[in-house]
């Protein structure tokens, strides 16, 4: 075996767990559409754009990686909200190939994924390049450092993301929720289907017997009385991921 072969095998798991919360990139767009074809709303100042009814909406992201002085970085290719990441081409998409079309050391992909909040304001940015693979048409959201690829694909773990945004999850709505050993709670930002393809929405509120939760770790759901909203504008976000790559924002103010 090729002693340079285990890394890049390992790096390729873990992007998925690292970079799966990088997708707060692609909100803030002008429309989108649903796995159903109904569409979110946006609005637009000068300093910020928010969406609209984002909650259950379906979404995938290409990841390439190439090499840099301190590792690796990702390109972070987002199908929001240009579609639905459509079920078939998805499927039939082959990672090897893109990384080869695309110069890269190598291509992960990440979903399909489902958001969980209801609104989201995000910083105006300049967004990169638009790609079609298979037939999905995606742009560049972000380009992130990946660290240590062993420890980058632990569930559990924090990760810090400069993504400067606001997330919404509004009066009513339900949210699924970690509880840390020191009585923080992470709110699932997304779900996902790369562990369990039939992993639904109806799912998340039993979620507990799926999850191989840490000592000191809990899981619950709850229903808003007031809107819970968590803002990343001026500091980075923390996010974490679960076993089944769902993955979950820090609450409050951070």
């Amino acid at each position: 075996m090729n002693p340079r072969s285990r890394p890049i095998r390992v790096a390729s798991v873990a992007v998925a767990s690292l970079l799966a919360a990088t997708a707060f990139a692609a909100c803030g767009s002008s429309s989108g559409s649903s796995a159903s074809g109904a569409k979110t709303s946006s609005t637009t100042t000068s300093a910020t754009k928010s969406a609209n009814g984002l909650r259950a909406q379906r979404y995938c992201e290409v990841l390439l990686l190439h090499p840099a002085p301190a590792g690796l970085t990702a390109d972070v290719y987002n199908s929001y909200p240009m579609n639905a990441c459509p079920q078939s081409e998805w499927a039939a998409l082959n990672a090897k190939q893109i990384a080869q079309e695309n110069q890269a050391l190598l291509a992960n992909l990440n979903g399909p994924r489902y958001w969980l909040m209801d609104r989201v304001a995000k910083s105006v940015g300049t967004s990169g390049p638009t790609k079609d693979f298979g037939g999905i048409e995606m742009t560049q959201r972000a380009t992130v450092l990946i660290g240590d690829p062993a420890t980058a694909q632990k569930p559990y773990l924090l990760h810090e993301v400069n993504r400067k945004t606001v997330f919404t999850f509004d009066k009513g709505s339900t949210v699924y929720e970690l509880t840390d050993p020191q009585g923080q709670k992470w709110v699932m930002q997304s779900w996902s289907q790369e562990i369990d393809p039939t992993l639904s929405e109806a799912d998340l509120a039993d979620l507990t017997a799926k999850l191989a939760l840490p000592a000191g770790w809990t899981y619950a759901s709850r229903t808003l009385t007031a809107p819970l909203t968590i803002s990343t504008v001026a500091a980075p976000a923390k996010v974490t991921t679960d076993d089944l790559r769902n993955t979950y924002s820090l609450e409050g103010t951070n």
